[in-house]
């Protein structure tokens, strides 16, 4: 014989017992073991006992391995955004220090206004003082602020952030409110 023909002999006799080891042609892979459902019933603990001694199941090249029917679940999302943490709130929200963008009725009748020396404000927040003159309420800073007068009531509309002084005339004297704006 051959060495030609020694290798075709071996390589077909491999054939043969490969296939002779799985069965013959007509082999099937079992199918996995599935846990109980809900309308089955419970199996009997030994065969529980025997079902998990049973080897695992592996797919062929044909046949891929069993997965698991459920997505996995996407990771939690953060519960911080990542970086520094903010200290102070965004300019729009009101602290219990410093009102929002809001109308601050100043009805000088009715204040002392002696006893009010600041305030604290978002932008866009409105300062209405009642019962004045016209041109008698003036401001340090009037490239901030947005001001108005009709009937006896000033209005001041805090335009951009900073601090204004906003003088206010009251029984002789001159009265100082510094208003900070955020």
């Amino acid at each position: 014989m051959s060495r030609a023909s020694f290798r075709r002999l071996g390589v077909l006799l491999a054939a043969t017992v490969g296939v002779a080891a799985c069965g013959g042609g007509d082999a099937v892979s079992p199918l996995p073991v599935q846990p109980p459902g809900p309308t089955r019933t419970t199996p009997a603990p030994s065969a529980i006992a025997t079902i998990s001694a049973s080897p695992a199941l592996t797919g062929s090249p044909s046949r891929p391995p069993p997965t698991s029917a459920r997505a996995a679940a996407p990771p939690p999302a953060p519960t911080r955004p990542r970086g520094t943490p903010r200290t102070t709130p965004p300019p729009t929200d009101a602290t219990p220090a410093c009102q929002g963008a809001v109308r601050y009725d100043l009805p000088l009748a009715e204040t002392e206004i002696e006893l009010l020396k600041s305030l604290c404000f978002a932008t866009g927040a409105v300062l209405r003082i009642q019962g004045i003159g016209p041109g008698l309420v003036t401001v340090d800073r009037p490239e901030l602020v947005s001001q108005q007068y009709e009937a006896g009531v000033v209005d001041i509309r805090f335009v951009r952030a900073g601090t204004v002084a906003v003088t206010i005339p009251k029984d002789g004297r001159e009265h100082t409110i510094t208003v900070v704006v955020r």
